[in-house]
């Protein structure tokens, strides 16, 4: 049959509802900022004309998602979500190519009780991330969570609590190539310090025409520096290594798989728990896939089943990569370094303390019982549908495509500071750059640049830089591994080309109006942990 190729882009979707947006004035933007104290989490979100402040549980759903909640159980204990979600991850995080997609057998209302016995509800599973049936009950080493930093604060809370009463009152440092801003905020109220190593130079290089032939892996963990690290203070004072996928700290930028493995070898040369933090792991495989060597024509699946193989747990908020508007989980390998660091034995060998159980137990009595995580039916659905959904090539590539395409149109622009290539989820700038080194970090111009986009245009982003990153409370060495940087990140189907030309044609604006943009200062709030969140500011002057 003959093909008749056109030089487009297929479209993969259209768009059944539209939601229309309420146009606002920059006088009634001004005054919510000043009734809500400069805070750009607490600016009403129906103000805004465009929102990029973050791609967690703000994507859009698909059709297959929406029909999914429909057959939401809302059962207290042990809802039927609950175990195709299980065994949604074990296809896309353990089985490759070779899923059984028990989630059909709800979705084709199967009535068949012995089948449904026999392949959902009282099917073994043990030996990987997500035990079954007894196992999970024996060893529960998998824990549905309603968004990813409550189960970050499950993990570190009990890890504290572990070590401290093996070590009263010792510090211990988490490396990582580079925690999110809620990892790194529940590391130090667990009294531990965290550190990200990663390539900065090779971060901030910017390349010829603004692109790369390839990708270069910027998100990589610097495993020189982890060396060092561990070198200098000692295995016994490093609980665990992170690697975060993709490293959204580090402006979303891709981790190879020879960095994933590289990292996990060290850890386990040292038998130290090598965790990932997972958020965005369909968006990492694709990015393996188009770029590494030997993955071309590997399935997203099979790259996922080849990346999690390294880990020995992970945490990760399902709220991202497309997967459904609430979710988390943190799981850890059956029997694997993360248990038997944590768990306490008996001189026998026997289990005295399972760390599952006390996971478990923390889970429970902070978010409802272990089979629903203080989600509903229907969330869990969705998120199990959207898993399957992350695997699909086509729609990861849109979502880049579209990122590259912010990207490239702030640079063409001759916005400066526009870190490239762009991560799979969002766009990111470098505020040093952006207002030609003439700020001091103590400025936090990155947020003066946030609030002034708000107020201008209606449109918001994150600043994770100096002032959500808390550059001035972190010590000298620390301070070097801070990039000054606002996100804008970009919603799953959200957005259309109008308003991605909308934004870059305001900050284009904004650029060419940077010396105008004012300084901002803490009036409250200035130590509370993760303080961008709830910190009062107000604008001063730049001088």
């Amino acid at each position: 049959m003959k093909e008749y190729p056109l030089n487009v882009e297929v479209p993969n979707s259209f768009t059944y509802v539209t939601k229309n947006i309420t146009k606002t004035t920059v006088e009634q933007r001004e005054r919510a900022l000043q009734a809500t104290h400069y805070n750009e989490f607490a600016f009403p979100a129906g103000l805004l004309i465009v929102d990029m402040l973050s791609d967690s549980g703000t994507t859009a759903m698909t059709d297959m998602q929406w029909s999914a909640m429909f057959l939401g159980d809302e059962s207290y204990g042990r809802n039927k979500g609950y175990y195709v979600l299980l065994d949604a991850m074990r296809d896309c995080f353990e089985r490759g190519d070779h899923p059984k997609k028990s989630l059909n057998l709800i979705r084709n209302g199967e009535q068949d009780v012995e089948k449904l016995l026999d392949e959902l509800y009282l099917v073994e599973e043990e030996g990987g991330l997500f035990n079954g049936g007894a196992a999970q009950l024996e060893r529960p080493n998998a824990f549905l969570m309603p968004q990813g930093r409550a189960a970050e604060s499950i993990l570190f809370e009990i890890v504290r609590k572990i070590l401290n009463d093996r070590e009263p009152g010792k510090t211990f440092t988490i490396p990582s190539n580079g925690h999110f801003d809620t990892t790194e905020g529940n590391i130090k109220q667990m009294g531990s310090i965290p550190r990200n190593l990663y390539n900065k130079e090779l971060l901030l290089e910017v390349p010829e025409g603004g692109e790369y032939e390839k990708n270069p892996f910027k998100g990589d963990m610097d495993i020189a520096k982890l060396q060092e690290l561990i070198d200098k203070l000692g295995i016994e004072n490093i609980p665990m290594i992170y690697t975060t996928v993709t490293n959204n700290t580090v402006c979303g930028q891709a981790v190879s798989m020879k960095s994933i493995r590289e990292t996990a070898e060290i850890a386990h040369k040292y038998e130290i728990p090598f965790m990932l933090d997972a958020a965005r792991w369909a968006e990492n495989c694709y990015f393996i896939k188009m770029n590494e060597e030997g993955y071309a024509d590997k399935s997203i699946p099979e790259i996922a089943k080849e990346m999690f193989s390294y880990c020995d747990g992970f945490t990760a908020s399902l709220k991202k990569d497309g997967h459904a508007n609430m979710g988390g989980i943190l799981a850890f390998r059956d029997k694997g370094y993360f248990w038997k660091k944590f768990s306490d034995f008996n001189e026998d060998g026997t289990v005295k303390t399972d760390v599952g159980i006390l996971l478990k137990v923390k889970q429970i009595s902070s978010y409802g019982n272990d089979s629903y995580g203080s989600m509903s039916g229907h969330d869990i659905m969705a998120l199990t549908q959207g898993l399957y959904e992350c695997c699909n090539v086509d729609y990861l590539k849109e979502r880049v495509d579209q990122c590259n395409y912010l990207a490239k149109g702030f640079y063409d622009a001759g916005i400066k500071g526009v870190v490239l290539p762009a991560g799979g989820h969002g766009v990111y700038i470098n505020m040093d750059e952006f207002f030609d080194h003439k700020r001091s970090h103590e400025s936090f111009a990155g947020e003066g640049f946030s609030l002034e986009l708000i107020r201008r245009y209606g449109i918001r982003v994150a600043e994770l830089g100096d002032y959500s990153m808390e550059y001035d409370l972190k010590t000298p060495e620390q301070q070097k591994e801070v990039v000054n940087v606002v996100r804008f990140a970009v919603n799953r189907s959200m957005y259309s080309k109008a308003h991605m030309d909308y934004v870059i044609a305001a900050v284009k604006a904004l650029y060419e109006d940077r010396e105008s943009i004012p300084n901002m200062r803490i009036t409250m709030g200035h130590n509370l942990p993760m303080r961008h969140f709830h910190a009062f500011l107000e604008p001063y002057e730049n001088k």
